[in-house]
């Protein structure tokens, strides 16, 4: 079978692969031959061009498979990207599971830890109950409706009156084994929406559109948790093993809490002297610490002069007003909207960022950063100062000569920020 991989760019790859290529499989051979990194947050994603839905494939289904059910006229591209957010619940269900959406079965103590919910919704016993209100679009209509729905194994189901829980009160929404999870791309662009956080359900086998099962909820805390919780339900156990797939065969390794092992070549490393006349290896590890930080000093000052393309050097000030265009996280004239898109293809996880061209200035620059759930925008200034140009996101207190220094910086430190810089945003070429 041949399939077509597309990434951020919109460049693509033909990839001749067998039918049974899981999409764990296809990442890991585009990894190979793209010589990436891989950090474990490579997902293959389907994009539906015409409803503007999208969902990242889990790591387990077959690729062949799901390309299958696409309808011929609709155009659907497979994406190659990461997306950090997709085990991010085992690390932090906290933030998964607000309490005033779950409950729990009456024979069940009233204390669950966050741990305990996660192992409730991996057993084939027990099954917290998730419930609130969401928009739901009603089939053949364009309007939308206001209704309480509740999540059990059995499926989806709303309430015909009010928060009633009374099985003659429920009426059938939806189950999830012979149908598909999509997020909606395109926020409130499509008329007659309710809110920006849309999710839908498509019918494996279906004629396209028409059977789609749409719903929205009021913020997205509330939809990050009803998709999690969906997807918990539906695949259950199969999701643990993904995750804990790459550190399989680590000994010692906690599957919640996974450090990098150092190799024997970095652990014979030491710290050297080279400054007289002979090395000597420095002992003290306060002594180690300061030459590296004036190491560091001497090459940040080398760096201030360098060369331009006719070999003459030209002063860092001018550069700075360019030299970050080479960076992967910057984002040259993109919208707000486009830089949000972005980030939430990539995962609402805290530190997920990008830097772009500010549209309502066109003199300054924006940080756009993922925390609680929410994206930010914090504007990055330039200033002029006994004529040398800096940049701050603190109206001075902290200046820096480009962005490339502001942004490590911020990947180091807090600062003024929610978080630290964790993730970036790229567009990966193929």
């Amino acid at each position: 079978q041949v399939i077509k991989v597309y990434s951020e760019d919109d460049t693509s790859r033909a990839l001749e692969v067998p039918s049974d290529i899981t999409a764990r499989d296809v990442c890991q051979l585009l990894i190979l031959k793209n010589h990436y990194i891989d950090d474990h947050s490579w997902t293959l994603f389907e994009q539906l061009t015409h409803t503007g839905l999208g969902r990242a494939i889990e790591d387990h289904e077959l690729v062949v498979e799901v390309q299958s059910n696409w309808v011929t006229e609709e155009e659907n591209k497979l994406y190659f990207r990461k997306n950090y957010a997709k085990y991010e619940f085992f690390k932090n269900p906290l933030s998964f599971f607000p309490d005033h959406m779950i409950s729990f079965p009456s024979e069940t103590n009233a204390a669950v830890s966050h741990s305990g919910i996660l192992q409730m919704f991996l057993s084939s016993s027990t099954y917290p109950e998730i419930h609130g209100y969401l928009h739901a679009k009603e089939q053949g209509k364009k309007s939308w409706k206001k209704l309480y729905f509740l999540l059990r194994r059995s499926g989806l189901y709303f309430s015909t009156k009010g928060t009633s829980k009374e099985p003659r009160h429920l009426q059938f929404f939806c189950e999830f084994s012979n149908s598909d999870m999509y997020m909606s791309l395109t926020g409130k662009k499509i008329s007659g929406v309710p809110t920006n956080y849309g999710f839908s359900f498509k019918p494996n086998k279906s004629g396209g559109t028409r059977d789609l099962k749409q719903l929205c909820a009021d913020d997205e805390q509330s939809r990050t948790c009803w998709m999690t919780a969906i997807r918990l339900l539906k695949y259950g156990m199969q999701l643990y093993q993904n995750y804990m797939q790459p550190y399989q065969g680590r000994s010692g390794c906690s599957p919640l809490n996974v450090t990098p092992m150092r190799s024997i070549s970095e652990n014979s490393l030491v710290a050297m002297d080279f400054s007289g006349h002979r090395s000597r290896i420095i002992e003290n590890p306060t002594e180690a610490l300061s030459v590296a930080v004036e190491e560091g000093l001497v090459w940040r000052r080398r760096g201030c002069l360098r060369l331009n393309s006719h070999g003459s050097p030209i002063a860092m000030s001018n550069m700075g007003m360019s030299i970050h265009r080479s960076q992967s996280w910057f984002h040259h004239k993109i919208s707000r909207e486009e830089a949000q898109r972005l980030i939430l293809q990539h995962g609402l996880v805290d530190g997920v960022f990008l830097v772009r061209d500010s549209q309502s200035n066109p003199k300054t620059f924006v940080l756009s950063l993922s925390h609680g759930l929410k994206i930010k925008h914090f504007q990055i200034v330039p200033l002029e100062d006994d004529g040398k140009l800096f940049y701050t996101l603190d109206d001075g207190h902290t200046r820096f000569t480009d962005l490339i220094q502001l942004v490590e910086f911020y990947q180091l430190n807090k600062g003024v920020l929610p978080c630290k810089l964790k993730h970036y945003c790229a567009r990966i070429a193929l």
